[in-house]
């Protein structure tokens, strides 16, 4: 099952103290569902969940009857009313005549989590989500420009950081920050799916951390070894063509150290002086034996 899908499934279940919640929730289906309008109200969707609770509100609160009806493929569900006095009971219902854009009547709205709900039922005919395991993403698709500013202005409202776009013909309204994502699900009521949208970020997080450190710790590795190889050279070269006596006695002493000892720190050399030196004093002092070697 896709995240969308569960979240689709999240809000079908969500229960709702108020009647006018749900009278909201059913708004935000219609009003963005596939069509609405005195030719027709119709939604389809892939869930099939959404589509019974569609039809369960219709009947319910519009006392409109009708059925869900399956693609031949079965990919898809739609809910259709074509008589024109259903689809007029509908649009009334919820105060538009038909004529002219689509917007959004906020007169539905009768308590604080009305907007909510019907934010919820937008999302259901209309959004999706990606997965948070690949990516943050949460769209609204919806072909009427007027009706995506409408929403876009109520998503606004509630401090949600919307965005908008036109992808081929269809205006979208969607967010990309994970917060913004975290927030409109815990809106919509699908607090199920937030929490795991985070516990998902945490650990891709860790993740990621783990990895910087792993990718920094191994190039902090790699930039030893070569210095290392550069100094073990260099001590090469002095001792092969001038002999191992040829450096003074604190190079010679440090020289001898890095070439029995290629895997160990500046740090831990420093420690088998005698006298211990500091870490930037054996560094010093390696690289005056590579210049040394340089020049001859």
């Amino acid at each position: 099952m896709s995240f969308s899908m569960q979240v689709k499934d999240e809000l079908v279940k969500t229960e709702y103290e108020n009647s006018c919640c749900r009278r909201s929730l059913l708004y935000g289906m219609c009003i963005f569902g596939k069509s609405f309008s005195t030719y027709g109200v119709a939604l389809q969707s892939e869930n099939e969940n959404v589509v019974n609770l569609y039809a369960e509100l219709l009947k319910e609160i519009c006392n409109v009857e009708t059925e869900v009806k399956r693609s031949p493929k079965g990919r898809n569900f739609t809910v259709s009313i074509e008589d024109k006095n259903d689809c007029l009971k509908i649009l009334k219902f919820f105060g538009h005549d038909g004529v002219g854009s689509i917007k959004i009547n906020h007169s539905n709205f009768d308590c604080e989590v009305c907007a909510n709900a019907f934010v919820a039922g937008a999302f259901m005919s209309c959004g999706t989500v990606s997965s948070p395991e690949k990516d943050y993403h949460l769209e609204f698709t919806i072909p009427f420009l007027n009706l995506s500013k409408s929403l876009l202005t109520l998503l606004d409202e509630m401090e949600l950081n919307p965005k908008y776009t036109n992808r081929k013909g269809y205006n979208i309204v969607y967010f990309k920050e994970s917060e913004s994502i975290e927030d409109c699900l815990y809106i919509m009521g699908a607090s199920g799916s937030m929490f795991e949208m985070m516990n998902v970020k945490i650990v891709k997080d860790f993740r990621n951390k783990a990895n910087r450190q792993a990718n920094c710790e191994s190039a902090n590795i790699n930039r030893m070894v070569n210095a290392v190889a550069v100094q073990i050279r260099a001590i090469e070269k002095i001792w092969k063509e001038k002999g191992e006596e040829f450096l003074p006695e604190n190079l010679t002493a440090i020289a001898k150290l890095r070439y029995d000892n290629p895997e160990l720190s500046l740090s831990e050399l420093a420690k088998m002086c005698n006298p211990p030196l500091s870490r930037s004093g054996v560094n010093h002092r390696l690289k005056r034996i590579v210049d040394i070697a340089n020049d001859l």
